[in-house]
C-alpha cells in the first residue's frame, strides 16, 4: 500500500466517520512501515482544516465589524433635531435692495462663496433700462404715503442652545431683516427679537419668548480632530430638518476671514446656514456659514464657525448687546515672513509677522514697540501670519496685558502691552504717495535700482522719517516687481535715510545672500526680497 492511498483514507477518518477510522487503523497495524506517512498526513490536514475555519471565520466576521465602525445618527437626531429650527426673515422692498449681491448675474463671482440662502433672497436680475419694468421681477408701486408690503427675504437655520429661548444663527441670515420667525420641528412658531449680530464672526442671537425649549449641547471646538464623523441638520434649498454626515476635512481653514473655519465634506447647500454641527457625542462644534462652489451648491467643501469662537461672541452679545474686541494699534504685513526674508534677516524656522506701522500714542507705542519689529509669539504662543495676532489680541478684554515676544536686529525680547478697546470699525490712517519727478535717470546699482532723496516737504506730506523714492528699476528689482515711484523705507533692518546711505548698504551687502527692501506704494507696505545680479 503507497502513501497516496493512506493519505486518502486519512482524509475519509476526517470527514466520514469512525468506520473508515477503523480500517485505516487496521491498515496502520499490517503496514507498520507506513506510520511515519499517516502521522505527517494527519498533521497536514488538520493544519489545512484549522485554516479553512479561520478564513471562514474572518469572512463571516468581516462585514460585522466593519458595520460596526460606521456611525449611527439615528439616535442623535431624535436627541438634538427638535433644538435645531427654520429660520426665515421678511424685509420691505428698500432693505431687500439693500441686502442683494453688488454684482451682475453674469459676474463670474456671483456664486462664489454664495452664502446659504434660498434663491428668492438674491437679488433680481438687473434691469438694463430702470424706465421699463423688469418682466422677472414685477413689483406694484406703493401709493403715496402707504409703506411697502413686507417679502420674503430668505431662509436660513439655527439652533437653540439656552432653555429660556436664546438661538444661534448666522448673521447673514438675519441681515436686513424686519421680521424674523422661527419654526420648531413640532410646527411652533415665534416671532424672534435680534438681540445682536456681529459680521466679522458671522454670529447673530435671536430670542424667542419661551422656556421649556429644547436645546441643545455645546462641544470644545479646539478639541476637533481631522477625520472624525460630524453630522449637519439644516432647511437646504427650504427643505427642514434635513440631515447629513461627513468628516472634518481640515481645521483653522484661512479664508481671509476673521474666523479659522473648520472645513467639513458634510453636504450643505444654501439654506444651511446657521445650522449646527455636531460630533458623534452629539455635541455642537461648529455653525455651518458658507461654502467654497462654482454654482452655488454643494460641491464637498463647506465651512462652519467653531463654536468656541461663536459662544464667546453670543456671550458678549447677551450681556451687552455688541461684542468689544482689542487692539494694539499697529499694522502688519499680510501673511508671515518668507523663507528668503527670514535668511535675510537671519531669523530662525517660523519667524513671525512683521510690523508696519506703530500708531503713535497708542498700547504698542508706549511699550517701546516699533515699526520692522517681529512678533514671533503672543502670551508664549507662536504666530505665523498678522491674522493669528489679530484673533490672538482682539479677544482679549480691553484693559488686559498680553506679553509679545518681539525679534529686532538679532535680538529676541519680551514686551508686556495693555490692551486697548478697538472702535467698531477700526482702520489704520491712510498714507499716501508720490511719484519721482520725470527726469534722466542714473545707472542702476547691482540691485537694479536707481533712487534719489525724498524732499523734506514731501516727507511732511506723507509722514515720513525716513525713505528714498525709486526713480528707475532694472534686473533684479525688475523682476521683483519693484516700480518707479515706490519709496524704500529700509535695508533688511536699517532704516534707509540717504539716496547715499541706500547706496552704500547695497554696494556693501553679501552677495550669496538674499536683500529685503521694505517698499511702500499708495496705502501699502511690504518686504520684498530679491539677490543682487553678480557679473
Amino acid at each position: 500500500m503507497n502513501s497516496r492511498i493512506v493519505v486518502s483514507q486519512v482524509a475519509s477518518f476526517t470527514f466520514d466517520g469512525r468506520a473508515r477510522a477503523l480500517q485505516v487503523t487496521n491498515i496502520a497495524k499490517n503496514t507498520a512501515t507506513q506510520r511515519p506517512l499517516k502521522l505527517a498526513a494527519n498533521m497536514a490536514l488538520s493544519v489545512v482544516a484549522a485554516l479553512a475555519m479561520m478564513f471562514a471565520l474572518a469572512i463571516s466576521s468581516a462585514p460585522a465589524a466593519a458595520a460596526k465602525e460606521l456611525p449611527d445618527f439615528t439616535e442623535l437626531v431624535d436627541k438634538f433635531g427638535p433644538a435645531v429650527v427654520n429660520v426665515s426673515t421678511k424685509a420691505r422692498a428698500s432693505a431687500r435692495a439693500q441686502g442683494g449681491l453688488p454684482l451682475d448675474e453674469n459676474d463670474p463671482m456671483y456664486e462664489f462663496f454664495r452664502r446659504f440662502m434660498p434663491p428668492d433672497a438674491t437679488p433680481s436680475p438687473r434691469n438694463p433700462n430702470p424706465n421699463v419694468p423688469n418682466p422677472k421681477s414685477p413689483r406694484r408701486t406703493p401709493k403715496s404715503g402707504e409703506e411697502p408690503p413686507l417679502r420674503n427675504l430668505g431662509v436660513g437655520s439655527g439652533f437653540i442652545f439656552s432653555t429660556d429661548g436664546y438661538v444661534l444663527t448666522n448673521a447673514h441670515v438675519v441681515a436686513n431683516a424686519e421680521e424674523v420667525t422661527v419654526t420648531l420641528t413640532d410646527k411652533r412658531e415665534f416671532k424672534a427679537k435680534v438681540i445682536g449680530s456681529d459680521q466679522r464672526t458671522d454670529i447673530a442671537v435671536l430670542k424667542l419668548e419661551a422656556t421649556g425649549l429644547p436645546k441643545v449641547t455645546l462641544g470644545d471646538s479646539d478639541k476637533v480632530r481631522v477625520g472624525e464623523w460630524v453630522m449637519a441638520i439644516g432647511s437646504p434649498f427650504g427643505f427642514e430638518n434635513t440631515v447629513t454626515a461627513g468628516i472634518v476635512s481640515a481645521k483653522t481653514r484661512e479664508t481671509g476671514e476673521f474666523v479659522p473655519f473648520i472645513q467639513t465634506d458634510a453636504a450643505v447647500n444654501p439654506g444651511n446656514s446657521g445650522g449646527p454641527l455636531f460630533n458623534i457625542k452629539g455635541e455642537v462644534i461648529g455653525i455651518n456659514s458658507q461654502i467654497y462652489s462654482d454654482g452655488g451648491g454643494y460641491i464637498g467643501i463647506s465651512f462652519a464657525i467653531p463654536i468656541n469662537t461663536a459662544n464667546e461672541t453670543a456671550n458678549q452679545i447677551i450681556k451687552g448687546g455688541k461684542v468689544t474686541r482689542g487692539r494694539i494699534q499697529i499694522e502688519m504685513e499680510q501673511g508671515g515672513i518668507s523663507d528668503d526674508l527670514a535668511e535675510s534677516f537671519g531669523l530662525p524656522k517660523s519667524p513671525g509677522v512683521m510690523i508696519k506701522n506703530v500708531e503713535k500714542g497708542g498700547p504698542a507705542d508706549k511699550a517701546g514697540i516699533q515699526a520692522k519689529d517681529i512678533i514671533r509669539k503672543v502670551n508664549s504662543v507662536a504666530v505665523k501670519n498678522n491674522i493669528e495676532v489679530v484673533r490672538a489680541i482682539s479677544t482679549k478684554t480691553p484693559g488686559t496685558k498680553i506679553t509679545l515676544s518681539i525679534w529686532r536686529k538679532g535680538v529676541d525680547k519680551d514686551y508686556s502691552v495693555t490692551v486697548a478697546e478697538a472702535p467698531a470699525d477700526a482702520r489704520v490712517a491712510n498714507l499716501g504717495d508720490k511719484k519721482a519727478d520725470p527726469k534722466s535717470p542714473g545707472t542702476p546699482n547691482r540691485l537694479g535700482l536707481v533712487v534719489k532723496d525724498i524732499g523734506a516737504d514731501d516727507k511732511k506730506e506723507l509722514k515720513l522719517g525716513q525713505g528714498v523714492i525709486v526713480e528707475d528699476v532694472d534686473g533684479a528689482a525688475e523682476r521683483a516687481g519693484i516700480q518707479a515711484g515706490d519709496l524704500i523705507l529700509a535695508f533688511n533692518t536699517v532704516d534707509v535715510k540717504t539716496a547715499a546711505q541706500f547706496a552704500d548698504l547695497v554696494a556693501k551687502m553679501d552677495v550669496k545672500r538674499p536683500a529685503a527692501l521694505l517698499i511702500k506704494r499708495g496705502e501699502e507696505s511690504r518686504y520684498v526680497t530679491l539677490r543682487a545680479d553678480v557679473k
